[in-house]
């Protein structure tokens, strides 16, 4: 299986970058992981709020194929301990999924065409957090997830 975390715009804070660096260095003895990254929508002071997120989808939906397996990250989404987590992505992998796309949108949340199009949607906690910093948690919840399958004293319960 593969793993993509599809980001929409650059993650700017110099400390963010470098959690999620240190975290995507770790991942890649797990999994193939890629964060790819969607250029922010340009003059949206000139866009409805609506507006943006349906340019934002169009850019999104256009990174995924029909065989993908995509998760949005989503404050409304399903909520999940760090081993159940582990055994969600565990159940995908055996259950034969080839591609996960994980999602955060922009700042305004998803069009309703990508709740549409997404197979699952998953909270990471019942705060809200910017989507910049959404990134670095879940990069880190995924290399622990993936710690925990190895059986790695990373995570402790």
């Amino acid at each position: 299986m593969k793993i993509t975390l599809l980001v929409v715009g650059k993650t700017e804070d110099k400390y963010l970058i470098e959690g999620i660096e240190k975290y995507l260095s770790r991942l890649k003895h797990y999994i193939g992981f890629t964060l790819l990254v969607i250029p922010e929508i340009k003059n949206t002071k000139n866009l409805t709020e609506a507006q943006q997120k349906t340019k934002e989808a169009e850019l999104i939906l256009k990174q995924v194929s029909n065989l993908d397996m995509v998760i949005l990250m989503d404050e409304k989404g399903k909520k999940y301990t760090s081993v159940q987590f582990a055994d969600y992505l565990n159940k995908q992998m055996i259950g034969s999924v080839q591609q996960m796309i994980f999602v955060i949108g922009g700042p305004y949340g998803f069009d309703e065409s990508i709740y549409k199009r997404a197979n699952g949607n998953i909270s990471l906690s019942d705060m809200t957090f910017s989507h910049q910093m959404v990134r670095l948690f879940f990069v880190e919840q995924l290399y622990r997830a993936f710690s925990i399958l190895k059986g790695e004293p990373y995570h402790h319960e």
